[in-house]
């Protein structure tokens, strides 16, 4: 265990470079699995052999009865959005905490993101503020899975049931995460996964879109392609030797894009998906040692366990009081002042966000979405105030993330996992100094 002078203070770092490792981790298998491919010659299409097979499996995993891969989460979120029946004008809501592509994959089906608070420990979406935000023109809640911990669906689908409205599931973070034991993605009508580089499961880039309902499938599967009229049974007649060639009429019936992803990118998310459950189960023991050590220290507080759901550690948002903690600054300053600090040790520490979605751009200035001029216009410019969502900006004002997109958690070993404890024991035994000699303490 490192012990002694912090690195800001001229001691020895805890972490050595080459101590971390970098993610995706890619195999000898992986690489076989893609020269199958350029091998096969078959490189896209919807009935390629790869994107089929991932299909299936990638449904199996999640417990959905349909997957449609697609070229990024995104798309499969926009997806899940069309699938639903959600058009245009019709509001869905947010958490004010997660990824801009959340509330961009409603308004890119003309649909009206409208944003609520989340619980500012776990940072999911606060049930009694998404409830608060419904109004007569409210179709869907799209819920988000963040940093691989599973969201409370059965108080979601309760509530979906009681005020008519669809629940979308946003699981970009969140490969394996399970609610009272069924995997999460598909236990609303619709949902969907990334495949991106720093995902737990990743093909470079890629989503998934999952659902159990027939209907919502083939309404997917038509805008993925152009909005065409696309079946899913088509398969059967395909001819994969000649991906590019077919017999069906290019004729568009709905508002789609060409949404599928490729050969490629299905070969290498079948040879990740196989060692994903072991990766995992690792995963989950580092971080809960990892999370155990934390708990020690008065005022750090690691990310909530719920008992009823696995997490998939995607990220690991540590939590930091300086009420508890003893000092007199602000949580903003004791939390730079500690990455800085955990930064010197040679840990990787980012913040991922530093606002409420609202408070971007593309929603502050709404110059660009299609429904800025429909009516309840008004409620939109005050629901866009980044200041009404107390809860996210206390989150991320008192909090970072460890590990990061190019070393992530899964990715790393037990002994650097305890080393990264260590720092953060030895630097939170010297707080009040570093947050002193940083110019951070309050008079």
């Amino acid at each position: 265990m490192t012990t002694g002078r912090p690195a800001i203070f001229g001691g020895a770092p805890s972490l050595a470079a080459g101590d971390h490792r970098q993610w995706p981790i890619i195999t000898d298998e992986d690489k076989r699995a893609v020269l199958r491919v350029l091998d096969r010659g078959i490189l896209s299409g919807a009935y390629a052999p790869e994107a089929l097979a991932l299909e299936q499996e990638l449904a199996a995993y999640v417990g959905a009865r349909y997957a449609l891969l697609t070229h990024s989460g995104t798309s499969a979120l926009q997806l899940a959005v069309a699938a639903a029946s959600i058009g245009e004008g019709a509001e869905v809501i947010v958490p004010a905490y997660s990824f801009v592509a959340t509330p961009h994959s409603v308004a890119l089906q003309g649909a009206v993101p409208v944003f609520a608070d989340v619980d500012p420990v776990t940072g999911l979406l606060d049930l009694a503020a998404a409830e608060e935000a419904i109004t007569p023109r409210t179709r869907a809640i799209m819920p988000v899975h963040v940093h691989g911990a599973a969201s409370d669906m059965d108080a979601l689908l309760a509530l979906g049931k009681r005020r008519d409205l669809h629940i979308l599931e946003d699981a970009a973070q969140a490969h394996g995460a399970t609610f009272r034991g069924k995997p999460v993605g598909a236990l609303g009508i619709t949902g969907g996964f990334s495949l991106q580089s720093s995902k737990n499961l990743c093909g470079g880039e890629g989503g998934v879109f999952v659902t159990n309902d027939p209907g919502a499938a083939e309404v997917a599967a038509s805008v993925r392609s152009f909005g065409q009229d696309v079946h899913l049974d088509e398969g059967a007649s395909f001819d994969v030797t000649r991906p590019l060639d077919g017999t069906r009429a290019l004729d568009s019936q709905t508002l789609g894009g060409m949404y599928r992803g490729n050969e490629m990118m299905a070969a290498l998310v079948r040879s990740q998906l196989t060692r994903l459950p072991a990766l995992t189960r690792v995963c989950q023991e580092n971080a809960a040692r990892l999370f155990a050590r934390l708990r020690e220290l008065p005022g750090v507080t690691p990310p909530t366990e719920m008992p009823d759901r696995t997490s998939v550690h995607h990220k690991v948002r540590v939590h930091l009081d300086p009420v508890q903690a003893g000092l007199a600054c602000s949580p903003r300053a004791l939390r730079d002042a500690i990455a800085t600090a955990l930064r010197a040790e040679g840990c990787d520490v980012v913040l991922w966000q530093t606002e409420p979605l609202p408070a971007q751009g593309v929603f502050r200035r709404r110059a660009q979405l299609a429904y800025r001029s429909l009516p309840g216009g008004t409620d939109l410019v005050q629901n866009y105030e980044a200041s009404r969502y107390p809860s996210t900006i206390r989150l991320l004002d008192g909090s970072f993330v460890l590990f990061s997109h190019s070393c992530p958690l899964i990715a790393q070993s037990q002994g650097t996992v305890e080393r990264y404890a260590d720092a953060f024991v030895r630097v939170w035994e010297h707080r009040q100094a570093i947050v002193k000699a940083l110019g951070l303490a309050q008079e």
